[in-house]
């Protein structure tokens, strides 16, 4: 083949951290067996209640006239199905008095997808040529923002506050004295709870971003992913929150069903009949199938009880259990913190001072049959080369079998000592 990529080809078919994060996690799930400790991906549990209802549906689908066509034999309109949009909005309505409908609801073939439309939409190259970016106003950020912008480098971070909770605890917080919002920030966006951290930001900080956002004439856009109402994967208090200038994007992944590929936006009329464009110029219409299924669960409300009597206990317990087996595999011999874990599925682990480059403490522990993540991935859009923490930090996934996670987070404590005593300390 005669000539090069383009700029566009060469940005997103180049490599980057979500593809290593994915090919691990599917080569992983691909060869299975008994040496391999996948802690590295965002796989969700297999939970045998949900599995349940999953298949209770599509028999139900298949029994109903018209119901697998509707699923599988059909063009959605781009946007989505009509009743299943409404189904999103009443729900929404019901639940939170929020003043949603159908059009300000719009489908995407998954959450990445949503963000992929979403930042290229509100940043990058402008019509006037000057450039506008995201601003993400808190770091470690979810690694699939990444490399999503189709004109080059879309973000700006702001650097937390790191506050010690407890003894091998930490958490992140939004330094608002330094968080500036200039003329070249087309959007606010933060993910609630964080991928990788695991942190919640509380409703006074989502309050206060709210209204820089509006101050500035800008939206917020806040990825709900592993939040509430579904998937429910809150450990802490805060409340759900919407107004007319934010964008909030939502996925039927973490709540069980991540082959659908399912990705839900709910924001201003304007972003959302964009979005519509963007799905009929991209890939026609979005799957089918996701929305068939959970359309009567949101009809009916039953994803409430759902996330909440079965999705949140679940994930709750198995965090509970993985933090118990890392102060039990790491103790005290080196210095080590977890962030207080508020919800998603991820441990986020901080070693202070690690004598090795984080990246090389990868390779190491997938030598030992245990994918993990590195934490550098996560700190894009601040570039500052002397921030030694970013270095420091490794994502690991708690949602696989528990003898896995605990035999992983064994080997982490294992090298992370090897290290240390390869430098004296």
């Amino acid at each position: 083949m005669n000539g090069d990529f383009s700029d566009f080809g060469r940005h997103l078919g180049c490599g980057s951290g979500i593809e290593s994060l994915m090919d691990d996690l599917g080569h992983a799930l691909a060869s299975g067996g008994p040496d391999i400790r996948m802690l590295g991906g965002g796989q969700p549990a297999r939970i045998p209640e949900m599995d349940a209802v999953w298949k209770r549906r599509v028999e139900e689908l298949a029994a109903e006239p018209g119901g697998l066509g509707r699923a599988l034999t059909s063009y959605d309109p781009p946007r989505g199905n009509p009743r299943f949009l409404e189904a999103v909005a009443g729900l929404f309505r019901r639940t939170f008095g929020w003043e949603i409908g159908p059009e300000n609801v719009a489908i995407t073939a998954g959450g990445q997808t949503a963000f992929f439309f979403l930042f290229n939409l509100l940043a990058g190259r402008m019509p006037d040529g000057s450039r506008r970016k995201i601003l993400l106003p808190l770091v470690p950020e979810y690694i699939g923002y990444a490399n999503q912008g189709v004109d080059g480098d879309l973000f700006r971070a702001q650097p937390p506050v790191i506050e010690k909770t407890g003894p091998h605890e930490f958490k992140y917080r939004v330094d608002f004295d330094r968080l500036e919002i200039t003329p070249e920030v087309a959007a606010i966006c933060a993910s609630r709870p964080t991928n990788p951290t695991g942190n919640v930001l509380t409703d006074e900080e989502v309050a206060r971003l709210a209204a820089l956002a509006r101050s500035a004439g800008i939206p917020l856009i806040l990825d709900n992913a592993y939040g509430a109402p579904f998937p429910g994967i809150f450990f802490s208090d805060a409340t759900p929150f919407w107004d007319d200038n934010t964008i909030l994007t939502l996925s039927l992944s973490k709540i069980g069903l991540p082959g659908v590929r399912t990705g839900v936006v709910i924001g201003p009329e304007r972003v959302i009949r964009a979005l519509g464009s963007m799905s009929a110029i991209v890939g026609l219409a979005n799957p089918s199938i996701g929305q068939q299924i959970l359309l009567p669960l949101l009809e009916s409300g039953e994803i409430l009880r759902l996330s909440d009597g079965v999705v949140r206990p679940f994930y709750q317990d198995r965090c509970a259990r993985a933090r118990a087996e890392a102060l039990a595999a790491f103790g005290d011999d080196f210095e080590w913190y977890m962030h207080r874990s508020e919800g998603a599925l991820f441990l986020w682990l901080w070693f202070p001072g690690l004598p090795i480059p984080v990246r090389d403490l990868y390779d190491r522990l997938k030598r030992r049959g245990v994918l993990v993540v590195s934490g550098d991935y996560f700190f894009f859009g601040d570039d500052r080369p002397d921030w030694r923490h970013r270095h420091e930090c490794i994502r690991v996934t708690y949602s696989m079998d528990e003898a896995v996670v605990r035999d992983g987070l064994r080997i982490i404590g294992e090298e992370v000592r090897n290290c240390w005593r390869e430098v004296g300390g």
